[in-house]
């Protein structure tokens, strides 16, 4: 009897320590900042609850973590209308220290009834310093934090910012509106009864298991590869006048995306100046194009996954055909009489296409377009997820499965688009494209985010035959074949779309949508680079836009991944 007594208290004293050690781990670690800010609050006066947010990283391509959103502390300036003593004297000491305009500090002082009146945020300690020193009545300085994005605007669309919703600071865009319920803070009394918080956290601690937690959020983007492709983007939109451009460069194989980006763009840190609103969503995931040519290797490939074609089948180009009563032309109008399938990649002939849809039937072409999803969603996590349209191809006249077969009339997501293309180099697989690559939560576990990897929409040997037509493209066509790099394969096609026109009534005819998309190393790819421009002026092809700079984005990233040749 004496033994099991021994036992018993044995085991409460061990019970009781490990609630301690819990306990001591959620004061120092997991609270340790809400303390902090406490203890913080003893010597500088606090209006509100200090904000308090998980941060997000970038990585770099050795895993190292950069700080892409985080936590900026400072102090914020106000005033007691009642309690200053001489409004000139203070507003005159103040301004020494820090820029106060006259007009908005008198205005303020003036509210005698109002015992807090704000002046001024995010002010250095330095200045919080100087300002105490003063001892004038009736000024006051809180500590506040705010959020701080350190890379200003890179990666903007795709982080997103906090601002206010009704009376609640909260993500609005971007991975800050995503993750919002991983990224928040629960503001929550420290000082509740001992036992009763121990025991809480002891039971959260073992049990919560699977539950939602507050966390960081480590992405896939590479601040870097990010970096370069907005460089090019911005050289795209200054050197042809662009209404807008955007693109990204994804692992065609596991759908994590390296880099996005869109023109124009904001700085999270100053949302609030931003006069056209429009500017925070994302075009990539947000908007839909008509894209054009980039969707004839989807057509190719359609037709030889399903045997209509072969890369040695031939057709008699005409240089137009006629379909219900209208008259589809290649680009320049011109025939090119008897020519096999590579050329119809090669001079991207639209008739070739519609050659294509037909020897299939529409009903198998729309099959494989929709096997595609180029209507659905792709779940990429991030908000506002547009879908493509396609509903053309419901129609039962064979003009609008034609025009659907060089890239009109229908119309999808930037990230849509990517994501099929992607299934030509990477054996015929639909992967999922993100940007978040895992979760740290702040008790220090962490969670690798595993993403579907998607159906299987093309044979394996219908990826590698289409892959070596696209190679052929870059090697023998894109601009004569004089940008093609002697050791390495890639795969890419041009696209140049008409733009419809706002009322639905046709297609303007001296606007156009460029878009480009290759692969690289084409027979094992670890990149997929997608890039378009809107309405570039006083220029026709994408060849011509964009061309350069996807090899430039290529070379870079060939060089910085250390990729080896493979030819």
């Amino acid at each position: 009897m004496y033994s099991f007594r021994i036992r018993i208290l044995s085991i409460l004293a061990f019970l009781f320590a490990s609630v301690l050690a819990v306990r001591l781990f959620f004061v120092q670690i997991v609270d340790g900042q809400e303390y902090s800010d406490k203890a913080d609050g003893q010597y500088v006066t606090s209006a509100t609850p200090l904000f308090n947010r998980g941060s997000i990283y970038f990585q770099e391509k050795n895993g190292n973590p950069v700080s892409a959103a985080t936590l900026k502390t400072g102090l914020a300036l106000a005033i007691n209308p009642k309690e200053l003593t001489n409004i000139e004297q203070a507003y005159e000491k103040l301004n020494a220290i820090i820029p106060i305009n006259r007009e908005f500090f008198f205005l303020h002082a003036g509210k005698k009834d109002d015992p807090y009146e704000a002046i001024a945020a995010h002010l250095s300690e330095e200045a919080g310093e100087n300002i105490a020193s003063l001892n004038l009545p009736g000024v006051v300085l809180s500590k506040e934090r705010w959020r701080l994005y350190p890379a200003e605007k890179l990666g903007a669309h795709v982080l997103g910012f906090v601002g206010y919703a009704g009376d609640t600071l909260a993500g609005r865009y971007g991975l800050e509106r995503f993750y919002n319920d991983v990224l928040k803070r629960e503001s929550k009394d420290l000082f509740v009864n001992f036992f009763a918080e121990i025991f809480a956290n002891l039971a959260q601690t073992i049990f919560r298991g699977g539950e939602e937690r507050e966390g960081d959020i480590v992405l896939t983007i590479e601040p870097h590869v990010e970096n370069f492709l907005e460089e090019e983007l911005a050289r795209i939109s200054d050197t042809w006048k662009s209404d807008s451009v955007g693109g990204l460069i994804l692992n065609p194989k596991t759908g994590a995306i390296y880099a996005m980006g869109a023109l124009p763009s904001f700085n999270p840190n100053t949302f609030n100046t931003e006069k056209n609103q429009a500017v925070f969503a994302n075009p990539i995931v947000e908007s839909v194009f008509e894209m054009g040519s980039i969707i004839k290797p989807l057509t190719m490939a359609a037709g030889l996954d399903s045997g209509a074609v072969t890369p040695e089948t031939t057709y008699y180009d005409a240089g137009s055909v006629e379909l219900d009563g209208a008259t589809i032309k290649n680009f320049d109008g011109k025939g090119r009489g008897r020519v096999p399938m590579q050329e119809v990649l090669n001079q991207s002939l639209n008739t070739g296409s519609v050659f294509i849809m037909q020897k299939m039937g529409k009903e198998k072409f729309r099959d494989y377009f929709n096997a595609y999803e180029l209507g659905e969603e792709t779940g990429i996590d991030l908000p506002n997820e547009a879908t493509g349209i396609i509903t053309n191809l419901d129609s039962p006249r064979m003009l609008e499965y034609a025009t659907a077969a060089f890239g009109q009339g229908i119309a999808m997501t930037p990230i849509e688009t990517a994501r099929a293309l992607s299934a030509l180099g990477n054996g015929g697989v639909l992967v999922t494209p993100h940007v978040v690559s895992g979760i740290t939560y702040r008790t220090g576990l962490s969670k690798k985010i595993v993403y579907n990897q998607g159906k299987q929409i093309l044979k394996p040997e219908t990826s590698e035959t289409i892959t070596r037509m696209l190679v052929r493209v870059v090697d023998e066509a894109l601009l004569g074949g004089t940008v093609k790099l002697p050791q390495y394969s890639i795969a890419a096609k041009t696209g140049t779309a008409q733009i419809a026109k706002e009322n639905g009534r046709g297609y303007y005819e001296d606007r156009n949508l460029h878009s480009f998309f290759g692969y690289v190393p084409a027979y094992d790819p670890q990149f997929l680079i997608f890039l378009y421009t809107v309405n570039p002026k006083d220029v026709k092809y994408a060849s011509q836009t964009l061309t350069m700079p996807f090899m430039n984005i290529t070379k870079f990233l060939l060089n910085y991944y250390e990729v080896p040749p493979d030819r």
